[in-house]
């Protein structure tokens, strides 16, 4: 199952026993009246009534006298408390207590039978009471009115003391919401009572409404009110100095009746008919702590083939409305809609027929989400009892009484990875396990072992690619929540491939209307990613343009012997040392692989670049974060991409048993082949977006070509620059390999494809005739450079044993004057071991080779 529940509390686990050891101990003594006196067969009656936001769960049962006995679960200390009962036989809409444990409040109406009155208060409905429960003493009545009433304590985010004041939200059925102050004074010790029980000001915060929804955890009310027949969101946020503010307002491109009332995680909502939900629409609003807004909504079933539902991502600035085929006619919907809070996903799951797993952090292509189908478990994973999603991945099963925290399913989305054919399947659950499992290393070494064994399974993207630039992305997220602006999140920026039963239109819609001028937390993060989308064109998503540019500048200086300020370049060499030193630092293990054993210029300055551009970038768009924290990240981003590779690398050499001794030059096997397959591959994969690779990479991959490939294909490798012909490499070629005819071709096939001072060292390796003529011909072109012709004397002076030959011998003595001026003498500086007559021996022996003699 992708999706697991795991159980938090569960009510015939966690309060049944209890209640059973009352019921003994209440037997044992006699008791009466204020102990849980119950029956076997009443407990069907025990149910949850509210989850409060310190976790707390409020629950309820009947004895079998019909009294209303009223118990809380701790989940701190995992044990039960005894609240209140009262000795009537009612019927409880809803409840909840204060942090203290003071005051309880509920609502409840007579359980009668038709024509029945109600005992309580004729002519009511529903009665709402406050209760004095430390001790129990006075009772209160707060409302006796003929519509429901839903009650929910504030919970202050300080509970270090007692408070002298405490707030109740009463909910009316009649579409609005009032803020009771409840006052109270402690008396004879630690008994609490009400201050002044005869007047508890109330004040009106909401109105005419026709949906609401409460998030326990942030102390947040969402409604919906109709303005012309126009639905529009606002939200509620309570402090805790004792006030509220109006957060925004949102319009809501849905259909809601003026004549409707719906509540969200108000208690339990047994009031419904549970068996028609698939008939009601599905309204809910999720947030996470990075500054999301969205709205789920799904509107009443009018086709049994197929299902329509609407994401609203305000903090993106457009909505998502998807239509998902049902199947065949016959295959009714029974249930209703479930979204589920998975706090960088919602889920959305239909029992038996669909489960989508939305990434609301990056909700632009579809890809990145992951969309499940079919008669398998995969899509009947869940209860097919009424879900309600809380806070912080909390689902409550109000049916089985079970509060449990929805997990993805780490083992089971491995194990997708590996069996499924679709692209858009492994793309995204490779995206699933990286958010849920980010830098756990298990993961990671799973997902490599995958990516070596399905190397080229993927068609629509580069598998190696989108795990570097994701697994990175997700390393260093957690440090700000503005990553997902700053940082490429996906290697894909676009994706046209249709997805099989599932279709979707993409909106833009009106950003929410922020009603204050000051934010903090969650606020702060949610008004940045609206001013992210009114302001910030074009993106500024970091890539590595600026880098490519002058990595091709400072090579080509290289090349060809010009260098800028040494101070600047050693200072980007510093940059590459201190990447280099971190990912030492975090990998303590021995690795196998021949990396970070030489100098390998060229990928030090490319890693140091990178390092200076991206800190530059995020140090002018990262807000009020530190300079030295910043450094960091870069060093740890940059870190994270090269050991990825070298991972990749790591876990196909131990795969196929390689050792650095398969260097030698022999006869190359299948397994080396495979390694230079996954190498070549993550080349490509960082050529294209331009990423460092580790130092050393080219010279292992360079030498394994050499060992694997023929050399028409070796060399049309080197001349496409897959395989680059590093100084190291190519020593090593010299010195390892005799000169046997078919070394000698491949030989000098690589030297003349050497920049020119490569070249020249690499040859003076080489004893052989044709490095004499390669080094000779480059003397000569040094010598002769801005030669002019001047008047000579007919006479040449012949030495002892000189050659008869007139042309050579003239030739010979117009480079012996160029040596002998002092300005060719500067210019050969370092050139030792090469005169004319080192010239003079190499013509002639390249002659006699020329000649056959």
């Amino acid at each position: 199952m992708a999706l697991r529940l795991v159980s938090d509390f569960d009510l015939r686990k966690d309060v049944l026993p209890w209640l059973r050891s009352q019921r003994a101990a209440s037997a044992a003594a006699g008791a009466r009246g204020g102990g849980p006196g119950v029956l076997e067969n009443n407990y069907e009656s025990l149910r949850i009534l509210n989850v409060e936001r310190n976790g707390n769960i409020i629950y309820t049962y009947k004895d079998d006298k019909g009294n209303v006995f009223f118990g809380l679960y701790d989940c701190r200390t995992r044990q039960n408390e005894h609240l209140y009962t009262f000795e009537k036989d009612l019927h409880v809409v809803s409840c909840s207590v204060n942090s203290e444990r003071t005051l309880l409040a509920a609502s409840l109406v007579h359980f009668t039978k038709e024509g029945r009155k109600n005992e309580l208060q004729p002519g009511s409905k529903c009665l709402t009471l406050l209760v004095e429960i430390h001790p129990v003493n006075n009772v209160k009545v707060l409302k006796a009115v003929d519509s429901y009433i839903w009650v929910q304590f504030l919970y202050p985010h300080v509970e270090s003391h007692p408070l002298a004041e405490n707030h109740l939200l009463l909910i009316s059925e009649e579409k609005y919401i009032e803020k009771i102050h409840i006052q109270v004074i402690q008396e004879d010790g630690n008994r609490v009572v009400l201050k002044d029980s005869g007047h508890l000001p109330r004040e009106r915060v909401a109105e005419d409404f026709v949906w609401a929804q409460w998030d326990m955890s942030e102390q947040r009310l969402y409604y919906i009110d109709l303005k012309k027949s126009r639905s529009v969101l606002k939200c509620i946020q309570f402090s805790a100095d004792e006030k509220f503010n109006l957060m925004f307002e949102a319009p809501l491109d849905i259909t809601l009746s003026d004549s409707g009332f719906k509540l969200v995680n108000f208690g339990c909502d047994d009031l419904q008919d549970q068996e028609n939900l698939s008939k009601h629409l599905t309204l809910c609003v999720f947030t996470n702590h990075t500054g999301t807004l969205c709205v789920c909504y799904s509107p009443k079933f009018d086709s049994w083939e197929k299902i329509t539902y609407s994401v609203f991502y305000f903090h993106k600035g457009h909505s998502k409305t998807f239509t998902a085929a049902l199947g065949s006619v016959d295959s009714r919907v029974t249930k209703g809609l479930t979204f589920l809070n998975l706090d960088y996903y919602v889920a959305v799951y239909l029992p038996g027929h669909f489960f989508h797993l939305l990434n609301i952090q990056h909700p632009d292509l579809i890809c990145h989400s992951l969309f499940l189908t079919g008669n398998n478990e995969v899509v009947d994973m869940l209860p097919h009892s009424p879900l309600q999603s809380l806070s912080g991945s909390l689902v409550l099963d109000w049916c089985s009484g079970k509060l449990s925290r929805a997990v993805l399913n780490q083992s089971y989305l491995l194990q997708f990875l590996w069996n499924t054919r679709l692209d858009y399947e492994k793309m995204g659950a490779l995206h699933c396990v990286l958010s849920w499992g980010r830098d756990h290393p298990f993961l990671e070494a799973k997902i490599i072992q995958w990516i070596s064994e399905n190397i080229s399974a993927c068609h629509s993207f580069d598998l190696i690619q989108e795990f570097i630039i994701a697994s990175s992305y997700w390393s260093i997220y957690p440090e700000t929540s503005d990553m997902d602006k700053l940082l490429p999140y996906s290697s894909v920026l676009a994706w046209n491939t249709e997805i099989p039963g599932i279709t979707l239109v993409t909106e833009e819609i009106p950003l929410p209307f922020m009603k204050v001028h000051s934010f903090k937390g969650y606020w702060e993060k949610l008004n940045s990613n609206l001013e992210y989308i009114k302001y910030s064109k074009p993106h500024l998503l970091y890539n590595n343009s600026m880098v490519q540019r002058e990595w091709h500048s400072l090579i080509s200086e290289e090349k060809t012997g010009r260098r800028r300020s040494m101070v600047y370049v050693r200072n980007i060499l510093d940059n590459a040392m201190k990447v280099i030193s971190n990912l030492e630092a975090r990998n303590l293990e021995p690795r196998l692989t021949p990396l970070f054993q030489e100098e390998d210029n060229p990928q030090r300055l490319l890693m140091g670049l990178m390092v200076s551009e991206l800190k530059d970038h995020l140090l002018r768009h990262l807000q009020g974060v530190e300079k030295k924290k910043i450094e960091q990240m870069v060093l740890d981003y940059i870190s994270k991409l090269l050991d990825l590779i070298c991972q990749i690398l790591e876990t196909s050499w131990r795969k196929h048993h390689l050792h650095p001794s398969v260097l030698h030059f022999r006869r190359a096997s299948a397994a080396e082949f495979t390694v230079f397959h996954i190498m070549t591959r993550i080349l490509k994969a960082t050529s294209s977006l331009f990423l460092p690779l580790p130092p050393g990479f080219h010279t292992l991959h360079t030498l394994l070509g050499v060992h694997c490939l023929p050399l028409h294909n070796l060399l049309h490798y080197i001349d496409d620059g897959v395989l680059l012909l590093t100084e190291t490499a190519v020593t090593r070629l010299m010195k390892d390999l005799d000169n046997s005819e078919k070394n000698e071709k491949l030989k000098f096939s690589i030297i003349v494809r050497l920049p020119p001072l490569i070249g020249q060292k690499i040859c003076r390796l080489w004893d052989h005739p044709m490095s004499s003529n390669i080094i000779s011909r480059n003397h000569v072109k040094r010598l002769l450079l801005n030669y002019k012709k001047e008047p000579r004397s007919s006479m040449i002076d012949k030495s002892p044993g000189s050659v008869e030959f007139l042309p050579l011998n003239y030739f010979i003595e117009i480079l012996t004057d160029r040596e002998s001026s002092s300005q060719a003498l500067y210019a050969l500086e370092g050139h030792d071991n090469v005169d004319a007559k080192f010239v003079e021996e190499a013509a002639l022996k390249h002659t006699t080779m020329l000649l056959g003699l």
